[in-house]
Order: structure tokens, then sequence, then C-alpha cells
């Protein structure tokens, strides 16, 4: 038999416990089936028990990195005998500790949800932002709450996208409704009849881009770029322009770039840098695993190296 396991991450205080009360107790999840709840830190919310009789739920606390081991959740399996499994993850904990733990046979994971402050967001990400943003990464929805007029969506939607293309986006305000508008201004004229792509609009772009290849079909854009054609690793007549992109921190340095298809491919060298003018389209592309953004080129600029070779999603 099969264990659905809910996973729930994010920093202290961030709503974890707030959203498994919500959906567990007073949406009444799973109908009455036999909960384990495995919380792994003791945050300022907490679960009453009454509530969680109530909820066929039994809670076990694990606050211990050291304690979250196949051994561990074999036990708790083996007392409880769940029908479906609630973790709720310590926001300081590394999320290797739970890529690598087995879990017993049977427990799936079947999805992945992360809470964020949206009004300390910004300070986390300034000051630790390593740490927040590996919270994120696995998670298949991630929730903004206590989110305001002036919270910067755009700006957040880019910061997770870059780290996690999966994650699906939620903004939660103060009283608890959905905002359903996420949308920016793009910072470039999407009707010009060349966009202009600047470096400092590269990464806003190159997600908005693979997020919605349709709304630049037939497009033209003109950008700089650093080639990527490899020898022996791209088919004839193709090329990859890009960029080298920071998306977390110096460790998360990343190549982002378009399948590129062009006669003169073959004699634009490996690691130039170039200037080019392209068509966007829709196409199916193995690169890719589907469909998404393929350029042809129009016309290609030999150009000189920039000072600042990265480009940034904020």
């Amino acid at each position: 038999m099969e264990v659905p396991v809910y996973l729930f991450t994010g920093f202290m205080d961030s709503g974890k416990t707030s959203l498994i009360r919500q959906t567990l107790i007073e949406n009444d999840f799973g109908e009455g089936a036999k909960t384990l709840l495995i919380a792994c830190e003791d945050g300022d919310e907490e679960y009453e028990e009454d509530a969680l009789l109530k909820a066929n739920t039994k809670l076990v606390m694990l606050e211990q990195e050291e304690d979250f081991t196949e051994e561990t959740l074999q036990k708790l399996n083996d007392a409880y005998r769940p029908d479906q499994v609630f973790i709720e993850y310590n926001g300081t904990w590394e999320m290797g500790v739970f890529v690598d733990v087995k879990m017993p046979k049977g427990w799936v994971l079947v999805q992945s949800l992360a809470t964020v402050d949206a009004s300390t967001f910004e300070v986390y990400l300034a000051n630790m932002r390593t740490i927040m943003m590996e919270q994120l990464f696995l998670s298949d929805v991630v929730i903004f709450n206590r989110c305001d007029d002036d919270t910067p969506k755009g700006k957040f939607r880019r910061t997770v996208k870059a780290k996690n293309r999966k994650a699906q986006i939620v903004y939660e305000r103060s009283d608890g409704t959905v905002d359903e508008n996420d949308m920016e201004e793009l910072p470039y004229d999407l009707n010009a009849d060349v966009i202009e792509i600047s470096d400092m609009d590269y990464g806003i772009w190159y997600l908005d881009a693979m997020d919605d290849p349709r709304k630049y079909e037939g497009k033209k854009v003109r950008f700089l770029a650093l080639v990527y054609r490899p020898e022996h690793k791209l088919k004839k007549g193709v090329f990859i322009p890009g960029r080298f992109a920071m998306t977390c921190c110096v460790d998360d340095i990343t190549f982002i770039g378009f399948k590129c298809k062009s006669e003169q491919a073959s004699q634009i060298p490996h690691k130039s840098w170039i200037t080019i003018t392209a068509e966007m389209k829709t196409e199916f592309a193995m690169e890719y695993k589907g469909k998404g953004p393929v350029l042809y080129a129009l016309e290609v600029e030999e150009a000189e190296k920039p000072e600042d070779e990265l480009v940034y999603f904020n």
C-alpha cells in the first residue's frame, strides 16, 4: 500500500504550521485518514491536541537533524502504520538530509510545499540567500504569505523560478485571500520591430520566454551572447547563444541560453562573444525535453566581452 508523504518547508515563522493546520484540520484533508505528523521544529504556532485527535492525527517531534534517519522513520511507520504522512521540515536543516534519507517501504513523496513570509523574504535573501533558497528548490508550490500592495511579486517569482523552474507560485495576502495577479510590466518593448534585450534584462527575458514561449512567436530580438558550440555535441546548423547567470550565489552560476539555428553555425567559434539578431519560434526541441523557444539567426556580429560577464535575475 502506498503512503502519500506531504513535505512542508520554509524558514521558522514562515507559516508552515498554519498551513498544515488549515490543510489537515480545517479542510479535513484525507477525510479521517490515519495521519502521522512529523514536526522537525518547535515554532511559535502550536498544534492543539484536541484538534489533532479529532483529525485522527498523531504528532511526533524530531528536533535534532541527526534524528531524521531511515531508522527513525521506519520505527515511526511500524509504530503508527499511517495512511498518510505530513512532514514539517526544519527551516535550518539541509535539504540534502531529506533527499538522501531512505523512506520506509510504501512511502511516496507526492507533493512538496514551501511557505515564505513575503515581508521578510528580501532581508533573508540579502543575509542568508543560499540557506533560504535551499528550502525552495524541491517545492512543487511556493506560497508567499503576508503579501500586500507593495510586495514585488515579479521579483520574487523570478528569484524562485531561477532556482526551481517547475514551482507554482502563490501569493496570499494577510487576510488569507489569494492574489491571482503576479504580472509585471516587462522592461522592454514586446511590440518593437526588434526587441532590444539588455544585459540587465536578459534574465527576465529568459524566464519569461521559457515560461510562455508563444508570447514571443515571430518576434525579433537582439542581444549580446556568449556562444556555446562544442565540437561533436550539437547537430549541424545549431549553436547555443546565452549567458552565465548567478541564480543564487557564486556556487550556482550556470549557463542559460536558447537553441539557435543558423546555416553559418559552424563558422561561429565556441566561447566567442556575439551580438545576435534572431527570430523566435516555438518548437519541440530535445534540449528542452518538449516545446520551447527556438531562435533563427538573422544576423550575427562579433562583439567585445562585457565588463561583467554575468547576468542576474533580480
